[in-house]
């Protein structure tokens, strides 16, 4: 399990999370543009969207290894590219600009490898599925916890091209470490794979809809306040990169200490419980976001709001392993993370279109959203049948 899953997962999440936390920095760091810097972070997630759409049906025909050593072999090249033209002496703003992107469409391909390679150790896990996604979880979230921190470190001491450089090694480390023998081979193409299959997979299941339904307004919230970071922090309050990266960083370390609380309460009360006190703090730590004023205000009510999310992404998890059947899994799963990050590349282009003293009046109209769209999911989820923890 650990050579053949959390080991490739971890290398790549620390080149995920270096790549979509460090990419906004770089801009902001280089231009002080908050219309760039929300323009760089939609260029980077508008081809995630994309990519899910592909790369769900690849992995159903192909499997997961395969798909997975492909999108790090292209992040490695795609970076390395990009280091090598700064070095060149082209602008750092343009490079960025084409290497958002890339690199965003190659890291949801392994992302999604990796989730789907995830979803099928759960199954080998039965009424255990709940404790090797929240092991997945933490890998994520001890990701997120060092990329944005070691990205701003980076971009302080060494510039552009040793953040660049560093992501390239990361990234051809994790297509280094992906076993041989893929974990999901597909010995034929799968019947009814591709959009079409997610699309009805996720009707039949009205628990998972509700679900994901809640938290795509949930997550509203969350990427407006990731996308309008960097410019609050650096711009707004005259920080440094490093500290809007220890922001997330501390973000993260809050979200795996939930995501560990989350599992054993689970174990003694159940998923719906658990996942209703984390959309509660959630909710409410966003509302209080939209009134902070200063750096330590962000970075305390960041983490309990990440607090929450870590335990409802626990509780999704979960429910997905258990529901989803096997041979339309990569599909089904594409489609539901591409509706979680839908509004990423919307919260970007809002950031970019919106002066900077307008984030304050939009994030107290996404907390606002968030609370309402939790507490209608979950009070719907009360009257559904559910699957045991």
């Amino acid at each position: 399990m650990i050579r053949k899953v959390y080991l490739p997962r971890s290398v790549d999440g620390a080149a995920s999370a270096m790549t979509t936390y460090g990419i906004p920095l770089l801009v902001v760091a280089t231009t002080n543009s908050a219309m760039l810097a929300g323009l760089a972070f939609a260029l980077e997630w508008l081809p995630r969207l994309v990519a899910f759409t592909v790369a769900g049906t690849a992995v159903d025909r192909h499997g997961a290894a395969r798909v997975f050593r492909l999108a790090c072999i292209g992040r490695t090249l795609a970076v390395t590219t990009a280091m090598l033209l700064t070095v060149a002496g082209y602008g750092v703003p343009v490079v960025v600009m084409v290497l958002a992107p890339l690199t965003g469409f190659l890291t949801e391909c392994s992302y999604l490898a990796a989730e789907t390679t995830g979803g099928e150790a759960s199954r080998r896990a039965g009424g255990r599925a709940h404790r090797v996604q929240s092991v997945l979880l933490g890998i994520d979230q001890l990701a997120m916890l060092a990329g944005p921190l070691i990205s701003g470190l980076l971009l302080e001491w060494g510039g552009p091209d040793l953040l660049l450089g560093t992501l390239a090694t990361c990234s051809l480390l994790a297509a280094a470490l992906v076993p041989r023998q893929p974990t999901m081979a597909r010995a034929t193409v799968a019947r009814g794979s591709g959009a079409g299959a997610g699309w009805r997979t996720l009707r039949s299941l009205p628990a998972l809809a509700w679900l994901v339904g809640g938290l795509i307004v949930s997550n509203t919230a969350v990427a407006l306040l990731q996308a309008a970071m960097p410019v609050i922090v650096v711009t707004g309050l005259g920080r440094s990169s490093a500290d809007a990266g220890l922001i997330w960083s501390a973000a993260a370390l809050a979200s795996l200490f939930a995501i560990t609380a989350a599992r054993r309460a689970i174990d003694r009360w159940g998923l719906w419980p658990v996942g209703a006190t984390a959309a509660v703090l959630a909710s409410g730590a966003t509302l209080a976001i939209a009134q902070a004023d200063t750096y330590r205000a962000y970075l305390l009510l960041i983490a309990a709001l990440m607090a929450g999310e870590g335990g409802l992404t626990v509780v999704l998890r979960t429910l997905r392993s258990h529901l989803i059947p096997s041979e339309v899994f990569a599909s089904a799963l594409s489609l539901t993370i591409l509706l979680l990050l839908a509004p990423y590349p919307a919260a970007g282009l809002l950031v970019a279109a919106i002066p900077p003293e307008g984030i304050g009046p939009a994030v107290t109209a996404a907390a606002l959203l968030q609370a309402l769209g939790l507490f209608t999911a979950f009070a719907r989820l009360r009257t559904l049948p559910t699957v045991p923890a």
